[in-house]
């Protein structure tokens, strides 16, 4: 059931008058939204993840768990009559969107800023349009021969101050030698090779993806004085080395198919942009694109700088390399510094000042700098990292609708979050500024079931179940 408010403990408003205006402000805005809140029990979390790609042929290679599945765009596109012409996702990730979108012969542009996504949506496009059959017959003896194996060279593994230590030492040295026999390859096959590499380094090392962090498990010797993590299995580089090409050449080799992505209509063209969104937007013509798909990062904290932290120094991304990045991102982390948007961009003044008149966002804002205040806050960053975060959006909402068709639709799946026990209706305040720059908002569809806060807040605050949606706005 969705529920109109946000729901507190009634003593606990008293006391703090920031969180009762929040509630109120926010229960404002659901009733102007109310009509467009539409329960789907076809998008189940399955579908709306990467879940839904761990067994599909390609997308399953590389497990980028910020993805939206294939599926999805299928289901959207489908049910909203989506079938020709060009469509843009500005967070491209790993190219999801893209693929979906090109298989059902619809040209796609896709823009990217961490070199993690640019390497698998590349080495997918050489592997589909590319390699030939001498390609194909090479990587099936590295497969069978083991060709790595046979290096008398290494090549040192790039390591990061993050990513130090992060493999069995028998495991690094197997590393540097299959890099090292990469080299002696042609660029086509070098492209392949190192995509399989990438999808394995997770689980041949010591560390798990954690959404802020890298876990590190209790054998790295990285955990003294913390609380013992055990990943469970670590596997051997040989054996998942070889499984993951083996993965390749049964999804791509022309033994088994004609295409990387088959269809029986031609398929459509992929062009992927390399930067921020907030820098290559603005560069893009008006009235270019006939819907845009998309799923930005959340205001969750999430630091996929370091939870790919393996992958970008493997990549050659350095100390520096990383924090540029980290900064570039949509600020979705307590370490992103404040971004002069007009200084980006002259035209955002509309945008910025959308965000400036959001009652719901102002009240949550001056919560939280209160909070700050107070000391109550568990890092001081968060009031401007959720600042950072819905000015920045304003300004990607903003630069969409210039770029999308006159009645054109744009998809967009984000998560609410809650920080110092005030929910966050992200799906509503976003929907708001979007209406002030250009959209109709046509429907927030939600997931059935919520998802849980962290468990600190529900230690704190109580459990909430957090709304999970996917926007469907119209441009007017």
């Amino acid at each position: 059931m969705l529920n109109s408010v946000t729901v507190f403990d009634i003593s606990a408003n008293e006391r703090n008058p920031g969180l009762s205006e929040i509630v109120y402000l926010d229960n404002q805005l659901f009733q102007r939204f109310r009509g467009k809140f539409v329960v789907q029990p076809s998008l189940s979390r399955l579908l709306v993840s990467f879940q839904a790609n761990k067994t599909r042929p390609v997308y399953r290679w590389y497990k980028f768990k910020e993805a939206f599945s294939a599926a999805l765009v299928e289901h959207l596109f489908h049910k909203y009559g989506i079938t020709v012409g060009r469509i843009l996702d500005p967070f491209a990730g790993s190219g999801t969107a893209l693929f979906a979108a090109s298989a059902m012969g619809i040209d796609a542009d896709g823009i990217e800023l961490l070199p993690i996504g640019h390497e698998i949506i590349t080495a997918k496009q050489i592997l589909d349009a590319e390699f030939t059959p001498a390609d194909f017959e090479r990587l099936h003896q590295w497969s069978t021969l083991r060709v790595w194996e046979q290096s008398e060279t290494r090549i040192s593994l790039p390591e990061l101050r993050i990513t130090k230590g992060a493999y069995p030492e028998r495991t690094k040295a197997a590393i540097e030698k299959y890099v090292a026999a990469c080299q002696q390859e042609n660029s086509r096959v070098q492209a392949i090779l190192r995509l399989a590499l990438l999808c394995v380094l997770e689980s041949v090392s010591f560390t798990r993806k954690d959404g802020q962090y890298l876990r590190w498990d209790h054998r790295s010797g990285r955990t003294h004085g913390k609380k013992i993590f055990d990943k469970g299995e670590i596997s051997e580089f040989e054996q998942a080395i070889h499984e993951k090409i083996n993965e390749i050449l049964e999804d791509a080799s022309p033994v088994h198919q004609t295409t990387l992505f088959p269809v029986e209509r031609l398929r459509g063209q992929i062009r992927l942009y390399d930067g921020s969104c907030l820098q290559i937007l603005p560069q893009l013509p008006d009235n270019a694109y006939d819907a845009i798909m998309t799923s930005p990062p959340y205001c969750n904290r999430y630091d996929y700088t370091r939870t790919y932290a393996l992958e970008l120094a493997l990549l050659g991304v350095d100390e520096q390399g990383l924090l540029r990045l980290r900064q570039e991102m949509l600020s979705c982390t307590v370490e992103n510094r404040a971004k002069d948007l007009l200084s980006i961009n002259p035209r955002w003044t509309m945008a910025v000042a959308a965000a400036d008149e959001q009652e719901l966002l102002q009240a949550i804002l001056n919560y939280l700098e209160d909070q700050k205040a107070q000391g109550l806050l568990n890092n001081n960053g968060i009031p401007r990292m959720v600042r950072g975060y819905f000015y920045e959006m304003a300004c990607v909402i903003a630069e969409c609708a210039r770029v999308l068709k006159p009645q054109s639709l744009l998809f967009m799946v984000n998560d609410n979050v809650r920080y110092a026990g005030a929910s966050i209706s992200v799906d509503m305040i976003l929907s708001n500024i979007a209406e002030k720059l250009g959209f109709h908002i046509e429907n927030i569809l939600v997931l059935p079931n919520g998802k849980g806060n962290s468990s600190q807040q529900m230690g704190e605050h109580g459990r909430e179940a957090l709304r999970k949606c996917v926007y469907v706005w119209r441009k007017l």
